[in-house]
């Protein structure tokens, strides 16, 4: 089959176009032909610095969208079946033709989805609902969403307005007016050197009672100081060093998010509750009640996907990019 390859890692990364095996599933996975990929900023990281034990060449991509053609004798979904998911990031990647998963770690489509809708809710959709079931967001409460125009942001911004708190976000000016029509509060230029006097001004005597940290590095410290005492935040890029002082300070309870670890440690209800949380974000937005990034399209050629991926290493994309895998 046709795949997309990374054969080595590096700044100046480089991807190409070419034959694998296709994969044999094992008993209780689906054999599935991929339809859709989207892309992240994991998946631009990994291009660059590359995962513990991966063998090369090997396929990108976690988050896809396909139909089943072969699956177990009474195994649900099965043959036929338009699917969802977010992949082992230990295993082979999506960027061709054939996939082999576990069939509990799927979601099924339902029906009047756009599957390239479908496969840009996957790893940030899951991830914001992750940050917010960590952090525990009560109505009322006061939520910063640093980097609100990604689309972890994105997806946070919606759930925790539903869980009724008051969503401030950071982000570039020019995304400020949409971040507010899907429910941010307030906005704040992430280029603004007031920014700390900006914060005080709209939260008064207040801080923030958790912060979705979406950026990490120096962000992190910030966001820290930014919490009322004993404030909860949820780090998508796990930690710097933090300052003891701070730490002492604060009190925050800190929170880790990773997809990934539901994979590396095997666990099975983790795995599941993916599958559980992919069902929730295509009714989410099948019946508008959340609103998808917008989708920018990606060919199969791996030039194309290549410049993607380094797009967002730079932090530039506003959207989802998603790549169709076209029929053979």
């Amino acid at each position: 089959m046709e795949a997309i390859t990374l054969g080595e890692v590096g700044d100046d990364f480089s991807l190409v176009k070419q034959e694998m095996p296709t994969p044999q599933r094992k008993e209780s996975e689906l054999l599935i032909r991929v339809e859709y990929v989207g892309l992240n900023p994991i998946d631009a990281k990994l291009a660059k610095y590359g995962f513990p034990d991966w063998e090369y060449p090997h396929i990108l991509g976690l988050d896809a969208v396909g139909t089943v053609v072969d699956a177990p004798v009474g195994v649900s979904p099965t043959i036929g079946d338009q699917v969802m998911w977010h992949s082992n990031i230990k295993r082979q990647g999506m960027l061709a033709y054939y996939v082999a998963v576990p069939n509990f770690a799927v979601s099924k489509l339902p029906e009047g989805l756009a599957p390239q809708v479908a496969a840009a809710l996957p790893c940030a959709g899951m991830a914001a609902l992750f940050a917010l079931d960590k952090l525990q967001i009560q109505e009322g409460e006061n939520l910063l969403i640093d980097a609100g125009a990604g689309a972890v942001g994105q997806y946070a911004i919606q759930f925790a307005k539903q869980r009724g708190a008051t969503v401030y976000t950071i982000s570039a000016k020019n995304t400020h007016a949409y971040l507010k029509k899907i429910g941010a509060d307030k906005c704040f230029d992430y280029n603004d050197k007031k920014l700390l006097d900006k914060f005080k001004l709209a939260l008064g005597h207040s801080q923030f009672d958790a912060v979705v940290d979406t950026v990490g590095g120096a962000n992190t410290i910030r966001n820290i100081e930014l919490l009322r005492f004993c404030g909860r935040i949820a780090c998508l890029n796990g930690l710097p060093e933090l300052p003891s002082s701070l730490l002492f300070y604060k009190a925050p309870v800190i929170n880790i998010v990773s997809l990934s670890g539901a994979w590396l440690t095997e666990s099975l209800c983790a795995q599941q509750k993916m599958s559980f949380m992919g069902n929730l974000l295509m009714n989410s937005v099948n019946d508008g009640s959340i609103k998808a990034p917008s989708i920018i399209p990606v060919s199969f050629e791996a030039e194309e996907i290549t410049q993607a991926l380094k797009q967002q290493l730079k932090g530039c994309v506003f959207g989802k990019q998603v790549v169709q895998v076209p029929t053979q």
